[in-house]
């Protein structure tokens, strides 16, 4: 079974160039002290919610396979 913080990883082979949250718009140094939030609040760049052009959730598990047809379409 997956964590939660395993399944909301970021740092992750073959993530979609289109997955979005909102730790990529905070420009801070990563405070090691502090733990992750693993908030989960994931969306696509092009649908811009939490559903991909697929009709399958968004988030670093689901968005890291290019056999998903929407992974990193343009």
């Amino acid at each position: 079974m997956m964590t939660e913080s395993e399944r909301f990883d970021t740092n992750r082979p073959n993530l979609c160039a289109n997955l979005r949250w909102k730790g990529m718009f905070i420009w801070a140094e990563r405070d090691a002290t502090v733990g992750p939030t693993s908030d989960g609040f994931f969306w696509c760049q092009h649908t811009q919610n939490c559903l991909g052009p697929d009709g399958k959730l968004v988030e670093p598990t689901h968005c890291d396979s290019v056999e998903r047809q929407c992974h990193c379409q343009e």
